[in-house]
């Protein structure tokens, strides 16, 4: 396109007129690569019509014009020059009463004037504010000038002291003419000298012939002071800043073009001179010493970040101390230590287990104990009449619904007594599996009874029992059940209890002994009377109004229910809505549920319930506690879960003797998939198989957990097509198609016996038979005979036992075994015979081997096979 000056846009406004509402000019448009383009902008704008007699927008800005246009024309004197100035100062804001007839709308017209206020009164500080410092700064200034000048007198003082008096000889002359002066009137010039010789009173009658010699003290002009440096800053300011104050004319002028400055721009200026004062004046800060939390191991970026110092300058001191490492490396607490000292801040030590800090409550004080009730745990062997002696004192009927007849979980119960005492029970298992059982059971009692039958004696878990009992300490009362059959015999127990150090009190001892008869309910109230008298000997107490503490007896997982822990409430009591941590799992009181199914609100001290609530199935034997918040009981347990998973991960350290186990490939293993319907239960049955491993096979518990056999039990199962073990339980609606068709073998036991019977079968029947050799006969080869083409015939003479076609042998030369074969053809006079005895000769072909001479010595042998028992 032509770049002529027709073609330039025009940027000047043109003339207004009554009928021109639009304004055009053109706009010339650049793209890349030198194109060009002219465009037409037009802009209308808003006619605006007064009432009859007012003047329109225009006419009041052209005033001002129409003023000051002759000014410079007239001719006027010298002093006259500035009236253009005085022409804008008779323009009074109260002329201007009507309102401005802009194009803007009043809204917008309210907002400008809103906004030039506020940019007015910002200004007003700013310029307040700069006021005070460059009178802070004068003043500043002006001190340390007066300073100065203080200085330099007292050292002209100092010097003019210290050098010799001036002495001028024509100095008499003029003394001498002195007394004419006084006569003269002393002129404006010479009074300032006349002062000083008056200044001195000089007694009567002397002369003024010869006056002391002056001395002058040089003193440096004092200078005017000149205009500080600010105050210029500031005036030639003001002339920028008044283009940009609001006034009672701009506020009510029609004129756009000369714009106000920004908050931003004040804002901006602000901060520019906010940096210069704190870069230029301020002093440095000290530094700042903080206290910084340095956990177990962290990385050396966080630790900078608590110590609010650089990174980099961490990793310096790092490397001189002969470490190289890099931002995102952690270090241990010890290396932080020493940085957090190098730097100069205060380091406290903290670990993670430290989130269980104030997890168990303080000791209670005296005052707020109160008598509770005893907790008394049934121990003893299998079989013995433990949970009939407990019916019976209950006057319920448990043992019916056992499997088998046994015991295989651990219960709690609450008896209340004809007088109204109240005693919580627990039963324990008698199996040998259930040993774990038992020592939580001692751990958590006050009082064990150990239940002997009187015809059976003392038994391996009896004795069992009684290791337990004294390892927890608690007092013990032996019961002696089955007193009613005919073969019973007390006192053989007593005797046999003296074996294992437990001396009753009829044969001078400390231990109760009571007979009784669950059966025929005989010696219950003597039995509950001692148990009574043992806790009030023992003044068992706890403190009720603080927050709960107890033991887990048992856990499950219940379809209906969800994850249900039996609790037996230790301190404390336990409320609905409470929030507690068991072991690695949280939860809130959702119910509780007593031994008798009926629901409760609180339970006190030496109350078993049911609680339900809980994120997870805990273990049994696991302490629970009640916390301030659901927060403190997630991290809680998220910690213990974290140091669980630790611990089973954990790799075990190398030595010798687990690098030659690694190395043995003859261990076979046995994998298999353990669910049960409690807790204890699943635990007891882990313990077991265990137990049964060998040298040679041992048991792989893939997974071990409460419930129902789930699918994802039966997806692990056949993965390495392991048996999948259910003790009570049974699978769900979509693992009992889903292990049809995978072709795992689901198994069902309600009794112990047989689970661990099959498990042991099952395990032996994966090993080789056992092949046991008998040696039947031994000959010796007294001559070689050839015996066809290739083979040859040994003529043998039987030194001991039998030889016998097809039986197994050893050729043995020098005792050293050439050859193992078997006896493939026997003769003897050239007849076919089946065996021969001792003391004949024969002949005989073995099979296989040709490598036969005079005087070696065939070892005869038999084998059989057997099937491997564990």
């Amino acid at each position: 396109m032509s770049d002529s000056k027709e073609d330039k846009p025009v940027l000047g406004r043109k003339p207004l007129g009554i009928k021109r509402t639009v304004e055009s000019g053109q706009v010339q448009q650049q793209f890349s690569h030198g194109r060009k383009n002219t465009v037409v902008v037009e802009v209308k704008r808003r006619r605006v019509l007064g009432k009859p007699g007012e003047t329109t927008g225009g006419a009041p800005a052209a005033a001002p014009q129409a003023e000051a246009a002759p000014a410079p024309v007239a001719p006027a004197p010298r002093p006259a020059a500035p009236a253009p100035q005085q022409t804008r100062a008779p323009q009074p804001a109260p002329v201007r009463q009507a309102p401005p007839q802009s194009l803007m709308s009043r809204q917008e017209l309210q907002a400008k004037l809103l906004r030039e206020a506020e940019e007015a009164r910002m200004t007003a500080q700013e310029d307040a504010r700069r006021r005070e410092d460059a009178a802070r700064i004068a003043a500043s200034e002006e001190e340390k000038r007066r300073a100065e000048e203080n200085r330099q007198a007292a050292e002209a003082a100092e010097v003019a002291a210290a050098a010799p008096a001036p002495v001028e000889e024509p100095a008499p002359q003029p003394v001498a003419e002195a007394p004419a002066a006084p006569a003269a009137e002393p002129t404006p010039a010479a009074a300032p000298a006349a002062a000083p010789a008056n200044a001195p009173e000089r007694p009567a009658g002397t002369t003024a012939a010869v006056p002391p010699p002056r001395r002058f003290t040089p003193v440096t002009p004092a200078k005017r002071p000149e205009p500080a440096k600010p105050e210029r800053a500031k005036k030639g300011d003001d002339n920028r800043r008044q283009s940009g104050k609001l006034t009672v004319t701009k506020a009510l002028a029609d004129d756009d073009s000369a714009r106000a400055r920004s908050l931003a721009a004040l804002k901006r200026a602000r901060e520019k001179e906010r940096r210069a004062h704190y870069a230029g004046g301020a002093q440095p800060r000290d530094k700042q010493v903080r206290d910084v939390v340095v956990p177990e191991v962290i990385t050396v970026q966080e630790l900078a970040n608590r110590m609010a110092e650089k990174g980099a300058d961490l990793v310096k001191s790092l490397f001189k101390m002969g470490q190289a490492v890099t931002l995102n490396q952690p270090i241990d607490q010890d290396t932080a230590e020493l940085l957090v000292e190098e730097f100069g801040h205060r380091i406290q030590r903290v670990s993670d287990a430290d989130v269980e800090i104030g997890i168990e409550g303080d000791v209670d004080a005296v005052e707020t104990l109160k008598p509770r009730a005893p907790v008394v745990t049934i121990m003893g062997h299998v079989d013995h009449g433990k949970t009939s002696l407990l019916d019976a004192l209950r006057g319920t009927d448990v043992v019916a619904g056992e499997s088998g007849g046994i015991t295989q979980h651990i219960g709690a119960y609450q008896v209340t007594t004809k007088k109204g005492d109240v005693i919580t029970f627990l039963d324990t298992p008698g199996h040998e599996a259930f040993s774990e059982m038992r020592a939580r059971g001692a751990n958590v009692t006050d009082i064990v009874i150990l239940v002997v039958a009187a015809d059976d004696g003392l038994m391996p878990q009896t004795i069992e029992a009684i290791n337990h009992t004294k390892a927890a300490g608690v007092p013990m009362i032996v019961a002696i059940n089955k007193c009613d059959k005919p073969d019973a015999n007390p006192q053989k127990v007593r005797e046999r209890l003296l074996s294992e150090e437990i001396v009753v009190e009829d044969m001078g001892g400390d231990v109760q002994d009571v007979e009784v008869s669950a059966l025929k309910k005989t010696g219950l109230d003597e039995l509950i009377e001692k148990i009574l008298l043992q806790a009030e000997v023992m003044e068992l107490t706890a403190n009720p109004d603080r927050a709960a503490e107890g033991n887990v007896i048992e856990a499950q997982l219940d379809k209906g229910r969800g994850a249900v822990a039996t609790v037996l409430v230790r301190k404390g009591t336990l409320k609905i809505g409470d929030t507690f941590v068991i072991g690695a799992e949280s939860g809130k009181v959702r119910a509780l549920v007593n031994d008798k199914g009926q629901q409760v609100k609180v339970a006190g001290p030496s109350t078993p319930v049911e609680v339900l609530g809980l994120s997870g199935v805990p273990k049994a034997g696991d302490q629970l506690t009640v916390v301030e918040n659901e927060a403190r009981a997630r991290e809680v347990a998220a910690y213990r879960q974290e140091q669980m998973t630790l611990k089973r991960t954990a790799s075990v350290p190398t030595n010798f003797e687990s690098m030659f186990s690694a190395l043995n490939t003859t261990m076979i293993e046995y994998p298999v998939v353990i669910r049960g319907d409690v807790q204890g239960s699943v635990e007891a049955i882990v313990t077991a198989l265990n137990r049964i491993s060998t040298d040679e096979i041992k048991v792989r518990i893939l997974s071990s957990g409460v419930g129902a056999i789930t699918e994802s039990d039966v997806t692990l199962a056949a993965a390495s097509r392991a048996p999948l073990i259910g003790f009570n339980v049974r699978p769900n609606a979509k693992a009992r198609p889903l292990a049809t068709r995978e072709k795992i073998s689901l198994r069902y036991y309600d009794v112990i016996y047989d689970l661990l019977e099959e498990v042991r079968g099952e395990m032996a029947g994966q090993l080789a038979p056992e092949r046991i050799e008998t040696i039947v006969g031994r000959a010796e080869v007294l001559q070689v005979f050839p015996a066809g083409k290739k083979d040859k015939a040994a003529g043998l003479l039987v030194l001991d036992g039998i030889i016998r076609k097809g039986l197994n042998a050893r050729l043995t030369r020098s005792d050293v075994i050439v050859s193992k074969t078997v006896i493939h053809s026997l003769r003897r006079f050239k007849d076919d015979v089946s065996e021969v005895r001792a003391g004949m000769e024969c002949g005989a072909v073995l099979q296989d081997t040709n490598d036969i001479k005079a005087g070696d010595t065939l070892e005869l042998f038999e084998v059989e096979e057997r099937q491997r028992t564990l």
